[in-house]
């Protein structure tokens, strides 16, 4: 019997050794798994202006309107390069100016990408952009969608759409991960549902049916998050979380079609 306990005992230590070397490794490459940086390939007749920032220079895919016309501003996946996304922004949007941010390490910007830098460089997008437009509308997707809310709760943005967000990023690593101790381990937080209560704007909610990424009821806990009748929640029937912009009411709900 003394061996077998001492045999138990090993092999607990063991797996507790074993799983704490798992969280060190988790904790060490969250980013790395968060943040997948993307060449930037802007499409002919758009071009780019370099965003200066406190410790990097942030490249902005832009595409210019006439003077005074309102302005887009755009954040995207973690794993999307933001330009190729401009066709369809100016779709959407065919008389505004569109700005897509290329976080830091995406695109040609310097830096490294994290919660922090990314909503500061945000702020900073906005005020140069507010500077030359009287209104600004924002989108964020999926992971871009945390920057938005973020940036709406600190500025006077005329309209936010997000495109399958999620309440905290936090959250959706709890559901994904669900025997690590996340709360703890994750730097990047993107808790959007912090911020709704300062978005004064008002905010269009894209859902896909079928998102294998973001979990339906995360969409939904921030959609309750905004008062009554400040957002709306449309869901993308048969749609994915990748494949959302290929349905024909995409275009129309980013317009802000009812």
């Amino acid at each position: 019997m003394s061996r077998l306990l001492l045999a138990l005992a090993a092999l607990a230590g063991f797996a507790a050794l074993a799983y704490a070397a798992l969280c060190i490794a988790l904790f060490a490459m969250q980013r790395s798994l968060i943040y997948m940086p993307q060449p930037g390939t802007p499409p002919p007749g758009t071009s780019q202006f370099v965003l200066a920032v406190d410790d990097a220079l942030v490249r902005v895919t832009m595409s210019p309107a006439k003077p005074g016309a309102e302005a887009v501003i755009y954040f995207g996946g973690n794993a999307e390069d933001v330009s190729l996304s401009l066709p369809q922004l100016r779709a959407a949007f065919p008389d505004d100016a569109l700005y897509l941010l290329n976080y830091r390490g995406y695109g040609g910007s310097s830096g490294k990408p994290s919660e922090a830098a990314i909503v500061a460089d945000a702020v900073s997008l906005f005020d140069a952009v507010r500077a030359a437009h009287r209104r600004v509308v924002v989108v964020g997707r999926s992971l871009g969608s945390g920057v938005a809310v973020h940036l709406a709760s600190v500025r006077p943005v005329h309209r936010l759409v997000l495109v399958t967000p999620y309440d905290s990023l936090q959250n959706v690593a709890m559901s994904r991960l669900p025997y690590f101790p996340v709360r703890w381990l994750l730097l990047d937080k993107f808790e959007s549902w912090r911020y709704v209560a300062g978005v004064t704007a008002p905010a269009s909610i894209i859902a896909a049916e079928n998102d294998e990424v973001i979990p339906s009821a995360s969409t939904e806990s921030l959609y309750r998050r905004f008062p009554a009748g400040a957002a709306t929640l449309r869901v993308v029937r048969g749609a994915g979380h990748n494949t959302i912009s290929d349905h024909a009411e995409y275009l129309p709900l980013l317009r802000g079609a009812p």
